[in-house]
């Protein structure tokens, strides 16, 4: 049998509450019992007072405790024969079905304090519930007359005072339990009345426990269903859940996950068309021109050899781009980080285009500075070929004669280097997808001019792994300007 975690949930709130139930029955039961016991020794404790007066007048009348001495059967007849409050030591008459419980048979009292010798004629046994076999007599010396106990260690102790001079003490043992059956039913009543709340306490603690596990678990069957759905590859799955709890939380991660692979879906998507098309190309040419010479239409001459070459090119550079590309982004090319002056990197980059940019007529601005060396971490040879492609696209879309403007200076912790360039530049709406895979502003632009469509998808993955940015904007000058922000190296 497979236990869900709703009955895991549900069986975890449910013996909790029959433990936090059961202990607060029993610490109130006892709680009850011992307070009540406290408060019947407090009404007994009153009793003697009224009883010790009636001592006083019997000590008066014999001038002295030897009539009483040891004679447990005068002690009893004067305690049953006194005429005030009888109530006081002797229970009303009760039924047995006294409160609706049945009273427990009579128990003898505690063996420590009760005399075990023959009464005498005439002395019957008292009932449990009478107090006078717990009552003690002693003398101004606190020697024990008559009654139960031998010394006044741990008695309740009651002054007898005749004429003003203490002539006598009279002791009453605290009872250990409940012997009165008008005490025992009370008690009985509320150790009902606490098994009654109790279980009606656990019942609701049952209802309350499978309410919370179908509440807790209504965003866990949620984000069960959407997993599910992921799986399918149905990305476009969205969990409404409306708290602001951890499973709230989760809920809106996997929300953000979905929307994620939704996105990578579509790219993906578009990543195989984009290759399919940019292989497509070259390849139908290469096709053309191949069966043209096979049918005799194209002569094979130097001019069809390098026609076809330059497609052979065309196709081995995409394929090195893609395989480039595929290298970096996957972590299989590790940057071999070095301290490197980005001053003399980047100039010598730009050095080694100067002839081509003056046969394209583009002058080359160089602003790169000489006051202070901007040191970095970072891998020569891999910014060396971010830069080359950024110079590769000026190359390639500024309109002649035109200017490329290169700037390198110092931001707080950050060295910022800028190539801004001049007419044509580049709508807004596509600023942010300049360095999408494949992607070109004008999807018609000829292949003549527009290269693979990877290098600055390769330039932001490099600079990316050396922990900078880089991003796009329109340059003053009308044309492209590209932003390559990378941090400095820290000070040891």
């Amino acid at each position: 049998m497979r236990i869900t975690l709703k009955l895991k949930l549900f069986l975890a709130f449910l013996f909790t509450s029959i433990a936090i139930v059961i202990l607060m029955v029993v610490v109130m039961q006892l709680y009850a019992y011992w307070n009540f016991s406290d408060y019947i020794h407090k009404n007994e404790t009153t009793m003697l007072s009224e009883l010790s007066s009636l001592l006083s007048e019997e000590y008066q009348k014999d001038q002295g405790w030897e009539y009483l001495q040891n004679n447990r059967t005068l002690w009893r007849e004067l305690l049953r024969l006194r005429r005030h409050r009888p109530d006081l030591f002797e229970p009303p008459p009760l039924s047995p079905g006294f409160g609706g419980f049945k009273l427990p048979p009579p128990e003898p009292p505690p063996g420590g304090f009760r005399d075990k010798g023959p009464r005498g004629p005439g002395g019957p046994p008292p009932p449990p519930f009478w107090i006078g076999y717990r009552l003690t007599l002693f003398d101004s010396q606190m020697q024990p007359v008559v009654g139960e106990a031998i010394s006044a260690e741990g008695l309740t102790l009651q002054e007898i005072v005749v004429d003003g001079e203490t002539v006598g003490w009279l002791g009453l043992e605290k009872e250990d339990r409940l012997s009165n059956p008008l005490d025992i039913a009370f008690i009985g009543q509320q150790s009902q009345a606490f098994y009654t709340v109790g279980a009606i306490m656990l019942v609701l603690a049952a209802a309350m426990a499978l309410l919370l596990a179908r509440h807790l678990l209504a965003p866990v069957k949620q984000l069960i269903k959407g997993t599910q759905a992921l799986t399918s590859r149905k990305f476009d799955t969205r969990i409404m859940v409306k708290t602001s709890d951890e499973l709230g939380q989760l809920a809106a991660d996997f929300n953000q996950m979905a929307q994620t692979l939704e996105k990578y879906e579509q790219m993906q998507r578009q990543w195989i068309s984009d290759i399919a098309h940019e292989l497509r190309t070259p390849l139908s040419i290469l096709q053309g021109e191949i069966e043209a010479l096979q049918d005799g239409v194209r002569q094979t001459n130097r001019e069809t050899l390098d026609s076809l070459h330059a497609e052979a090119v065309h196709m081995g550079n995409l394929v090195n781009d893609l395989h480039n590309l595929s290298l970096v982004e996957s972590g299989s090319i590790q940057f071999k980080k070095e301290p490197l002056d980005l001053i003399k990197t980047v100039r010598a980059c730009v050095q080694k285009y100067q002839s081509r940019f003056q046969e394209s007529n583009i002058s080359l601005a160089d602003r790169l500075g000489d006051a202070e060396d901007i040191i970095i971490s970072g891998d020569s040879d891999r910014l060396m070929q971010v830069f080359s492609n950024l110079l590769e696209n000026t190359l390639r879309y500024t309109d002649a004669p035109g200017t490329l403007t290169v700037t390198l200076f110092r931001k707080n912790a950050d060295a910022v280097v800028q190539f801004a360039d001049t007419a044509p530049g580049v709508p807004q709406e596509n600023l942010g997808r300049l360095f999408d895979r494949l992607y070109r502003v004008d999807p018609s632009r000829s292949r003549v001019q527009g290269g693979s469509g990877l290098g600055l998808a390769i330039c932001k993955t490099i600079v990316e792994g050396h922990g900078g940015t880089i991003s796009a904007q329109n340059a003053p000058s009308g044309g492209l300007q590209v932003t390559i922000v990378l941090p400095l190296q820290k000070q040891t």
